[in-house]
């Protein structure tokens, strides 16, 4: 499997469509959740497509997919937080349904990337 750029990867794309979803979200927090849950929120979004980004530069199908794993679990620390914030009432359910479509998309698109890449024994 080669690549050319991480930013033909579809998964990096809407990885990147799912973070500007988050920060348009977390601009609606209480201020007092600005270094709390919001900052953790953000933080994971970001880490998804950053180490999609990583890993694909690192030169070897084994450093991929061990990035791609990292961005695969900020993608369930991210569903954690979105799930907490819907409980704490700080996302209504329409946001809720949009994020949870779009970060279950990525997901799936990670976990098939991730097989692919261990089923994939050339180098």
């Amino acid at each position: 499997m080669k690549i050319k750029s991480y930013e033909d990867l579809t998964v990096w794309q809407k990885s990147i469509d799912l973070v500007v979803l988050i920060y348009k979200l977390t601009k609606k927090f209480p201020k007092e959740e600005t270094y709390g849950l919001s900052s953790q929120i953000k933080r994971c979004a970001v880490s998804i497509p950053s180490n999609i980004a990583e890993g694909s530069r690192r030169g070897t199908k084994k450093d991929f997919r061990h990035f791609l794993f990292n961005s695969f679990g900020s993608g369930a620390e991210l569903e954690t937080q979105i799930k907490i914030s819907k409980k704490l009432l700080l996302v209504d359910e329409q946001e809720f349904i949009e994020i949870d479509n779009i970060l279950s998309e990525v997901m799936k698109m990670l976990n098939k990337l991730i097989t692919i890449l261990g089923n994939d024994k050339s180098e």
